[in-house]
C-alpha cells in the first residue's frame, strides 16, 4: 500500500522541509510514502468569502485531480475526528490488511480544503480543534504516520 500525503502549499521555510524530509526517510522502511505538493493560488487581503470559496473550489480541483478511484481519503480538518497515535495505527493496519492500494491524507492551504475535496474525502482527521500552519501540519502527520508505522510494526514508541 501506498500512503500519499497531498497538500496545498510547499515547505518552503528550510527547518519545515527538513523535518519532513526527515521523517519520510525513516518511513520509508516501512513501505512507499510519497508527497503531492500543489501550488497554494494567491489570495488578495480583504478578499470576499466568495472570492476564498473560488480559491478553495479551484485548490480542491486541483487535489481532486491527484486522487485515484479507489483510494481511501482522509481530509485534516478542525471539526474531523481526533484519534489517538494506537488508533491511528489500527486504522492503517486495517487499510493494509484490506489491500488497499493507497491511502491519501489532504491538508488545504491557508484557507483551507474546499467542500469539493471535503466532499471526496472518506473520512475528517483532527490533530487538534487549534489551527496550525499547512506546513507544521504536515511535519506533525509525517511525525505521526511514523509513530502508528512504529507500532504497526511493534515497536517501541513513547506515549
Amino acid at each position: 500500500m501506498v500512503i500519499t500525503v497531498i497538500s496545498v502549499g510547499k515547505l518552503k521555510e528550510k527547518p519545515y522541509r527538513q523535518m519532513a524530509d526527515e521523517y519520510l526517510k525513516r518511513l520509508s522502511r516501512f513501505g512507499r510514502y510519497e508527497e503531492i505538493e500543489l501550488a497554494d493560488l494567491p489570495e488578495r487581503e480583504g478578499a470576499s468569502p466568495a472570492e476564498e470559496e473560488r480559491i478553495r473550489t479551484r485548490e480542491g480541483e486541483a487535489i481532486l485531480q491527484r486522487i485515484r478511484p479507489g483510494d481511501r481519503v482522509i481530509a485534516l480538518t478542525i471539526p474531523g475526528r481526533q484519534r489517538s497515535s494506537p488508533e491511528l495505527a489500527a486504522e492503517i493496519q486495517e487499510a493494509k490488511n484490506r489491500g488497499a492500494g493507497r491511502l491519501v491524507f489532504l491538508i488545504g492551504g491557508s484557507l483551507g480544503l474546499g467542500a469539493n475535496a471535503l466532499e471526496r474525502a472518506d473520512g475528517e482527521m483532527s490533530m487538534s480543534r487549534m489551527t496550525f500552519p499547512h506546513q507544521l501540519a504536515k511535519v506533525m502527520l509525517l511525525e505521526q504516520l511514523y509513530r502508528a508505522e512504529k507500532i504497526c510494526a511493534g515497536e517501541r514508541y513513547h506515549k
